[in-house]
C-alpha cells in the first residue's frame, strides 16, 4: 500500500476531481449505458463542498478525493474517486476504513449509494456495508457503527 495523506479540499480542487470521477466513472456509467461527458463533470460540480471533502494525496501528489457529509440521520459517503493506477493498492481500503473508524467512535450511521455492478460494492460490504434499496441505476447501502472501536483499533494517515 501507497503511503497516503488527506487535506481539506478546496474551491480550486474542484476541475481537476471532476476530470477525475470522469475517468473514474466512464467504465460504469458506459456499461449502463448513461455515460455523457459533461454530465458526468457536471454532477460532480453541482454536489461539490470542499467543507466536507478532503483530497487523497500519495507520494505529495493528489491521488483522488473523499467526502463525508452529514445529514439528519447519517453521513452521506460520496465523491470517493482513487486514481486508475492506485486500484487494488490498498489506498482506498485504508482511506475508508479511516473515515468509518471516525464515524465508530462518534456512532454515526454512514449511507452511500454505489452504481449497479460496480466492483466497489464489494469493497463497501467488505467493511460491513448493507443493501438498503436499490433502483434501476443505483444501490443504496448503509453501515452501522461498530461497537467497541477504541483508539488503538484506528488507523491514522
Amino acid at each position: 500500500m501507497a503511503d497516503w495523506t488527506l487535506r481539506g479540499a478546496s474551491v480550486a480542487d474542484a476541475e481537476p476531481l471532476a476530470e477525475l470521477r470522469a475517468v473514474v466513472m466512464r467504465p460504469d456509467l458506459e456499461r449502463l449505458g448513461r455515460y455523457d461527458e459533461d454530465r458526468v463533470r457536471r454532477r460532480f460540480r453541482d454536489g461539490f463542498d470542499a467543507a466536507h471533502t478532503w483530497i487523497i494525496e500519495v507520494g505529495g501528489e493528489s491521488a483522488g478525493c473523499v467526502a463525508l457529509r452529514p445529514a439528519e440521520d447519517a453521513h452521506w459517503l460520496e465523491h470517493f474517486y482513487l486514481a486508475p493506477h492506485l486500484h487494488g493498492s490498498g489506498t482506498g481500503t485504508a482511506v475508508l476504513r479511516y473515515l468509518l473508524d471516525r464515524c465508530d467512535r462518534d456512532g454515526t450511521v454512514v449511507r452511500l449509494n454505489v452504481l449497479r455492478g460496480s466492483p466497489a460494492r464489494r469493497l463497501y460490504e467488505r467493511h460491513g456495508f448493507a443493501t438498503e434499496s436499490e433502483d434501476p441505476v443505483d444501490v443504496f447501502l448503509v453501515r452501522h457503527p461498530a461497537h467497541g472501536v477504541t483508539a488503538a483499533d484506528t488507523v491514522t494517515p
